[in-house]
């Protein structure tokens, strides 16, 4: 049975389009809230948290949603802006029964998204989604008054999560005598990222923390680190961690101005692991570097690649019992640390592999090399048959027989947006360009 409304991160469109609406809220709240009702049976009235960004329609969808739960007679706790997985550890702290986050990560503002998450605090299973999109084909009612959920506001989200990032960080370890900027992308983590690093002992300037509901990812956070690099170099600051929007996802600049995307990030810290207990494998994504692949087979470690998509990442993580994986994009699951993404704990992470051994970021990555990518994304009609292009088929043949087994070429159509995303992994950066402007002209 396919999906209709869920994708590979939940519930995602344009404001006032299909699903990202009021009433499609409304129903959506009231259909989750009737599933985890029947799941529950007798034994207690279903509970579960919401959280959002920064989006000016996050006060439209809550509410919403809010209403929803509440018909369903399913209590709501209400969390106000607060980072993805920070929903994901409250959630499972707390023994919920769902988290819900508004939120549309890296999009921009006039975007958002509804996802859940499981009380473990791992992204839902699809058969729970598929009962939920059921659901959503039956009448909306509502339970009795005296059946009817209450909502409440809780003030210290932001602390206790505040609490669990500082203690995912080795205890033998400060962060004093370090210089930061941290960028918060206007997003989620704004009132919360600065002070993790603050309080563990590190000098902070931070950016991109005055959200006004429409500046959420624009022109700051991990999707436009140029500006991180910028304030790194002017302020002589050691680091700069850049996040998205919903801060599941990192990026970071050393002082030099050089910036490390997730694999680089992700080979740090399973490089660190690895010094103190053997490390069984990691799992990265189609997208993730073959020099990644590489360089983790230099030090012993099985790599697998899973579909794109941080939850695809997760399954692969669960099924093999493996601890570490993540996605160039800066999306890095530390299992051992947290059951989900997240951009402050992967940062503290990095971290503590540079405290520990006393080193620089780059010696710490020095064995790792980069194949160029190239990632060209074109805008496709919503339900084209991309894979039958004819003239994308032949390009295709082509541009892999030239590369031969000296690159990769890799085409998939995103999982969030009606955009088709064409890269190409070559020895240099012109090839690759060259290779990937072929495939978009094959398009036109």
């Amino acid at each position: 049975m396919s999906r209709r409304y869920f994708g590979t991160d939940g519930v995602r469109g344009e404001v006032g389009g299909e699903v990202v609406n009021p009433q499609f809220a409304l129903r959506l709240g009231y259909a989750a809230g009737r599933v985890l009702a029947k799941q529950s049976g007798s034994k207690s009235r279903p509970s579960v948290l919401i959280g959002k960004d920064t989006r000016i329609s996050g006060y439209m969808l809550e509410s919403a949603l809010e209403a929803g739960f509440a018909a369903a007679g399913v209590n709501v706790m209400l969390a106000g802006p607060i980072p993805t997985p920070a929903v994901a550890y409250l959630t499972r702290t707390w023994r919920l029964s769902a988290g819900i986050v508004i939120s549309a990560s890296h999009n921009p503002y006039h975007d958002n998204g509804i996802k859940f998450f499981s009380p473990q605090g791992t992204k839902l299973p699809d058969a729970v989604e598929l009962d939920i999109e059921a659901a959503l084909d039956e009448p909306m009612g509502c339970v009795s008054s005296d059946s009817l959920g209450r909502a409440r506001r809780i003030e210290d989200a932001a602390g206790r999560y505040i609490e669990f990032c500082k203690s995912t960080f080795a205890s033998d370890l400060d962060l004093s005598g370090l210089s930061l900027v941290v960028d918060a992308a206007h997003g989620a983590a704004y009132h919360i990222a600065p002070h993790v690093f603050r309080e563990l002992g590190a000098k902070v300037h931070a950016i991109g923390i005055e959200p006004d509901g429409f500046n959420i990812n624009e022109g700051v956070g991990a999707l436009h680190p140029e500006n991180l690099v910028k304030e790194v170099q002017a302020r002589g600051a050691d680091f700069g961690i850049a996040l998205d929007g919903d801060a599941d996802r990192i990026q970071m600049v050393d002082a030099s101005g050089r910036l490390y995307n997730g694999d680089e990030l992700l080979y740090a810290v399973v490089r660190e692991r690895a010094m103190r207990a053997p490390v069984a494998g990691v799992v990265g994504t189609l997208m993730s570097n073959l020099g990644l692949e590489q360089a983790f087979a230099a030090l012993g470690i099985a790599f697998e690649r899973a579909a794109v998509g941080d939850r695809y990442v997760l399954e692969k993580l669960k099924a093999n019992d493996w601890l570490f994986g993540g996605e160039s994009s800066g999306h890095l699951l530390c299992l051992d640390c947290h059951s989900t993404g997240d951009g402050i704990v992967a940062g503290l992470q990095v971290l503590a592999a540079i405290r520990r051994y006393q080193t620089t970021l780059s010696d710490w990555v020095k064995d790792l090399t980069l194949y160029p990518q190239v990632m060209i994304n074109v805008p496709i009609k919503p339900g084209m048959d991309w894979q039958q292009h004819a003239g994308l088929q032949a390009q295709t043949a082509a541009v892999q027989t030239a590369l031969a087994d000296k690159g990769r070429v890799l085409i998939r159509a995103s999982g969030t947006e009606p955009k088709l995303r064409l890269m190409v992994e070559a020895p240099d950066a012109t090839t690759a360009q060259q290779h990937a402007q072929s495939l978009a002209d094959s398009l036109a």
